[in-house]
C-alpha cells in the first residue's frame, strides 16, 4: 500500500507521505486519538481492525456498514468517517476491464471476507443474482441476509457449480483455492457460457489455475490486482477529499505493483 499510494500521490504532485504504522489492537483507541488530531488524513486498515473500527468511527458509509468491515477511514469536519473501498474496487476494475456488472447473473465462490464485499458491491452495482456458492451454506445465506433481493445461497459441490456456473455470465472466485490449496475440481468452467469472464481475487501466483484453466477455454481472466490497485484509488480520493482521474492513478499503480 505505501508503494501504490505515494506512487499516485506524487502524480498528483503531492508529496508522498503514506507509511506503514503497526497498531496492537490494544492501541487502536489511542492511534484514533492522534488521527482525530491532525496526524494524518486517513488511513487504511487491515485485521484485525477492520471489524473493531464499526464501533469507533463517527460515522459509517453504507459500504462498511453492509459488509460489517472498515478498510478505509478518512477524516471529514473533524469526524472519522469509515468506508470499505474492497467490493467497489473490485467493480470498477471490472468495469475497467470491459465487463459492466449491472444486469449480470454472477456466480461467486466464498462467503468469506473479500466474498462478502465483492458480493455487496456487486448488488449495489445492479447484479440481477449473485449466486453465493460456499462449503458452509449457513455462512452463504448469513452473507445473503444482508441483501436477499440480490444475494441467493448455494452449495459448493460440483453439480451445484456447473449448474449456477452455466447460467452465469461472470464467475468470481474469493476463496482462498489456488492460492493455499488446489480447486478439488475444474469442470465447472466447461459448463460457463463462451465469453463470460473469470475472476479471482488472488493475485499471488498471478495466474492460479482457475484463470489458466478459464483462459484454456477462452474466456476473459481477472487476477486480484486490479482489485487491488483500483480499491487504493477510491480510497486516496477518500483521503483527500474530492474526485481524481482515476483511470490515470489505476495506470499509475499498475505500473508500480506490477
Amino acid at each position: 500500500s505505501p508503494r501504490l499510494q505515494n506512487a499516485m500521490l506524487a502524480a498528483l504532485g503531492e508529496a508522498p507521505c503514506y507509511e506503514a504504522v503497526r497498531v496492537a489492537p490494544e492501541e487502536l483507541d489511542s492511534f484514533l486519538d492522534r488521527v482525530r488530531g491532525g496526524e494524518f488524513r486517513g488511513f487504511n486498515a487491515t485485521m484485525p481492525h477492520k471489524e473493531a473500527l464499526l464501533t469507533r468511527v463517527d460515522r459509517l458509509d453504507e459500504s462498511a456498514r453492509l459488509c460489517g468491515a472498515v478498510n478505509t477511514v478518512a477524516m471529514e469536519g473533524g469526524r472519522l468517517v469509515g468506508y470499505n473501498t474492497d467490493g467497489d474496487g473490485f467493480v470498477a476494475a471490472l468495469r475497467a476491464a470491459g465487463t459492466e456488472p449491472s444486469g449480470l447473473r454472477v456466480t461467486l465462490l466464498g462467503a468469506g471476507g473479500a466474498a462478502k464485499s465483492v458480493a455487496l458491491a456487486l448488488a449495489r452495482a445492479g447484479a440481477e443474482q449473485v449466486m453465493i456458492c460456499n462449503r458452509s451454506t449457513d455462512r452463504a445465506a448469513a452473507l445473503c441476509a444482508r441483501a436477499p433481493d440480490r444475494l441467493t445461497p448455494a452449495a459448493f459441490d460440483p453439480e451445484t457449480l456447473r449448474r449456477e456456473a452455466a447460467a452465469s455470465g461472470l464467475l468470481v472466485n474469493c476463496t482462498s483455492l489456488g492460492m493455499t490449496a488446489p480447486f478439488p475440481d475444474l469442470s465447472f468452467l466447461e459448463a460457463l457460457p463462451a465469453g463470460a469472464p473469470v475472476c479471482d481475487a488472488v493475485y499471488e501466483p498471478a495466474k492460479t489455475p482457475l484463470l489458466a484453466r478459464a483462459e484454456e477455454l477462452g474466456h476473459p481472466v481477472m487476477n486480484g490486482l486490479p482489485m487491488l490497485v483500483w480499491q487504493g484509488v477510491l480510497a486516496l480520493e477518500k483521503f483527500l477529499g474530492r474526485p481524481l482521474d482515476r483511470e490515470t492513478l489505476a495506470q499509475v499503480g499498475y505500473g508500480v505493483l506490477a
